[in-house]
């Protein structure tokens, strides 16, 4: 079927922004069409979560995003919250869970979220459409003309949902930056957020008999601490801990681990000091770690002798060393592995209540090509349901 050749609104990008936004201004009675150059639609929606798509978290709020102007979310946060979505899933009879920390996913599979907005736009009467490549943009008489790989399209209302540029696998594209560009916005610079460290070889030899292996730790760096798992790999730190720093770390930082964040290691080893006096270090720390990361840290950065040959200096030392472990990442794995992208069109650009951008009527930026990026959790998909939301309203 041939694209029309007119239509009020124009969202380039069938993911969770453009979809809600779909559907929203469906609802209103615009005539919407979605276009998107992949296969098919919602593919981060569909890998997101192990395959169970972490949809929403019930602790969202601002204080979860980062961006250059903290306050830019709040207005569409409040306006489209997580129970709003949450009463959507629910209206569909999709049975999900809290798997952790506020943590919504569905029982089933990811599919059911990407199947849910699908039907809403089916319902609104939003045309959505895949294997569709923008070639180039223009503005015409108050409209915009946009050129595809299947056709001509003009529209009033051009909504840019393109994404950022993590897992470029996944079709990831610059297209929502350079459209900003085109058009006169500024542009933030972009990182890969949510995403490993990478450590040096020198780094990585002492640590490689524990590749594979798990630990619940506090990380903290540049004024911020999560309190979550981290985990060891070939090519250098991962797990929940280690993404979330990662969105606030900076090259050169040095990252501060505490092993254990619920213990006073040194208060704990000097009472085993008097109950267990010929005990090794490597042994007691074994019992609250793994025996093979005990081994590991007693060989390359503590010591190794029955804890009633320790002086009680020595024995703050070690804990102190435990409580604040700093390791200076290399890099990260980069947007190959990068969950979201920092940065992006600038806030100071748009408007907080409608995405619109302030110096070209008629052009809209929402969801992840925005400068605002959540935590794990579940809150990148609620902003992107927010903004949708918000800019639907208006389009």
């Amino acid at each position: 079927m041939s694209l029309p050749k007119h239509v009020d609104v124009l969202i380039i990008g069938a993911g969770a922004a453009g979809l809600m936004c779909a559907m929203t201004a469906g609802q209103r009675g615009r005539k919407v069409l979605v276009l998107d150059h992949a296969n098919k639609v919602g593919k981060k929606i569909l890998m997101s979560g192990g395959g169970r798509c972490n949809f929403t978290n019930m602790y969202a709020e601002p204080d979860n995003f980062l961006s250059g102007n903290e306050h830019f979310c709040k207005s569409a946060l409040a306006r489209y919250t997580q129970w709003d979505f949450i009463e959507l899933v629910s209206k569909h009879q999709i049975p999900y869970h809290e798997k952790k920390l506020g943590q919504l996913f569905c029982d089933n599979k990811a599919s059911d979220i990407v199947e849910m907005l699908l039907a809403e736009c089916a319902e609104a009467s939003a045309d959505v459409r895949t294997d569709c490549a923008i070639e180039s943009v223009s503005l015409e008489g108050g409209r915009y003309h946009i050129t595809t790989s299947q056709g001509l399209v003009s529209t009033k209302s051009l909504v840019v949902a393109t994404g950022g540029l993590s897992i470029p696998t996944m079709g990831a594209t610059g297209l929502g930056y350079e459209l900003a560009e085109q058009f006169g916005l500024k542009l933030l610079p972009r990182t890969a957020g949510l995403v490993p460290f990478t450590l040096s070889k020198e780094q990585l030899e002492p640590l490689a008999s524990l590749v594979g292996s798990s630990a619940d730790v506090r990380m903290s760096c540049c004024g911020q601490s999560f309190r979550e798992n981290i985990l060891f790999t070939h090519r250098g730190l991962s797990g929940p801990a280690v993404l979330q720093i990662s969105s606030y770390w900076q090259p050169g930082k040095t990252i501060e681990i505490d092993w254990f964040p619920d213990l006073d290691l040194w208060e704990y080893l000097k009472a085993a000091q008097i109950e267990r006096p010929k005990a090794e270090l490597k042994t007691v720390l074994g019992q609250l770690q793994t025996k093979a990361w005990a081994s590991v840290f007693c060989e390359h950065w503590l010591s190794n002798k029955a804890l009633n040959q320790y002086s009680e200096t020595e024995l703050q030392v070690i804990a102190q060393t435990l409580h604040s472990w700093g390791i200076m990442p290399a890099g990260t794995e980069g947007y190959r592995t990068a969950e979201v992208t920092l940065g992006g069109v600038d806030t100071d650009e748009i408007s907080s209540k409608t995405f619109e951008a302030k110096q070209q009527k008629g052009l809209y930026f929402i969801g992840e090509v925005v400068d605002v990026t959540g935590w794990l959790g579940g809150f990148n998909f609620q902003f992107a349901w927010a903004s949708g939301f918000a800019a639907g309203g208006f389009v």
